[in-house]
């Protein structure tokens, strides 16, 4: 199976550094010139789980014309720039390839099929943490399951396939027939820890340490679960406040996607994780103060980068 990851960043270079590693034909597709140009010379460094290492049988690619046509794209691009890469990308979509997304927060899904067309899109989460240390580095922080599913219907042979290779890249996966439920779930476990660790610059695991953090994550996630409720969406976790304890205490020692983004002053995934709990709350008519308060302190912060 001929794989491309388009968003080649951390969690990108994650998956794609570990199925090249099982074998497979994997090319990364990324904007940082840099970053591609260390991989194809050097390989792609990855250390922490698994035991540091270097993947030499990998190569990346800035524009995805190169990178000819695939049997499956992963896309791992932050989820306010999902419409833009995937237009751009159209030229890796032969008859029959698949698109999975793996993406944070909401709306990926329908960008990407009104882009590459609604039967080619696959859905799922993964529960892995990954940093970026630098041009072809990573360190792998956490691990957790990887979940796929189909959003128009059952678990399909291409399901089936694409999860195969997953686990012999060493992925735990699982399919699912629920995964609109899977995605409200992992949403709420950005929505307990991305936005605060942003806002305080902690570790994932120390945000439960804390009782003023540990309250902040749990009153975040409680209204993300009032608007799930209200559009019935069935989640799969019993409890996604505690779960949301389990994955940061599982991610202690990561430093999550918005806190390395607020870090390197890039623009983060706010508004489709706690500004969407937000914005849906606005059209429900359900108080969201939490996620509003966190939305806005990420968004100043974003619009104040070059005065700081």
């Amino acid at each position: 199976m001929k794989t491309v990851i388009l968003g080649s960043g951390a969690m990108g270079s994650l998956y794609g550094g570990k199925i090249a590693e099982a074998g497979f034909d994997v090319t990364l597709v990324d904007v940082w010139k840099e970053h591609i140009d260390t991989v194809n010379a050097s390989g792609l460094s990855i250390e922490g789980i698994g035991g540091d290492r270097t993947v030499k049988n990998i190569r990346g690619v800035t524009d995805p014309a190169q990178a000819g046509k695939a049997d499956l794209v992963i896309v791992f691009v932050k989820a306010t720039a999902t419409a833009e890469a995937m237009k751009g990308a159209l030229s890796l979509l032969g008859p029959e390839t698949a698109v999975l997304t793996l993406q944070n927060g909401l709306g990926n899904v329908e960008k990407l099929a009104e882009t590459a067309g609604e039967k080619r899109v696959m859905a799922g989460i993964t529960g892995h943490g990954c940093t970026l240390l630098g041009p072809g580095r990573i360190r792998h922080a956490g691990q957790g399951d990887t979940v796929l599913g189909e959003p128009l219907g059952p678990v399909s042979d291409r399901l089936k396939s694409a999860g195969s290779m997953l686990e012999k890249a060493g992925f735990s996966v699982k399919l699912s027939a629920n995964v609109m439920g899977l995605i409200w779930g992992k949403l709420m476990v950005n929505i307990g820890i991305n936005a605060l660790t942003a806002v305080t610059g902690l570790l994932n695991g120390r945000l439960v340490e804390f009782p003023e953090t540990e309250e902040l994550l749990e009153l975040a996630v409680r209204e993300a679960m009032e608007i799930a409720a209200r559009k019935e969406i069935r989640l799969e976790t019993e409890d996604p406040v505690e779960h949301t304890k389990k994955v940061a205490r599982l991610t202690a020692a990561n430093r999550s996607s918005m806190l390395q983004d607020v870090s390197n002053r890039r623009q983060t995934e706010i508004d489709v994780i706690n500004g969407a709990i937000v914005d849906e709350g606005k059209r429900l008519g359900v108080s969201t103060p939490v996620n509003k308060v966190l939305t806005n302190l990420i968004r100043v912060r974003q619009k104040t980068y070059q005065r700081n």
